[in-house]
């Protein structure tokens, strides 16, 4: 399967990112099959800040590319992927933290209740 991701480059503490398509199986920096633009998230312009091949990205996406969930945050808010499904998912993600954290908070409760005794 082929996934849209991030490679991180730049130096330390200056990230620079390439959006790229890679199949889903190589390692965060490995060969890519197709690069789709950059994302420097130290620009102050913020119109210098993204570059984009929009029309590629639809492409991949058209195919069956799986964004990465951060790549797919970043696609929505510039209206490239179904803002509607990724609200939805994001919903679902949160609730599950909630969850996951209620659970651990209780969890937490029990051992101090344990310790009293």
């Amino acid at each position: 399967m082929v996934r849209l991701r991030f490679q991180r480059l730049g130096r330390h503490n200056r990230p620079f990112y390439r959006l790229a398509a890679i199949d889903q199986r190589t390692r965060r920096d490995g060969v890519v099959i197709e690069s789709l633009g950059w994302f420097n998230p130290v620009e102050k312009d913020a119109a210098k800040a993204v570059q984009l091949n929009e029309e590629r990205v639809k492409h991949w996406i058209s195919v069956g590319a799986q964004p990465t969930d951060t790549v797919r945050d970043f696609l929505a808010k510039r209206g490239l992927v179904d803002v509607k499904a990724w609200e939805k998912d994001r919903e679902h993600d949160r609730k599950r933290l909630e969850k996951r954290l209620a659970a651990k908070a209780a969890a937490g409760e029990e051992k101090k209740e344990e310790a009293k005794a």
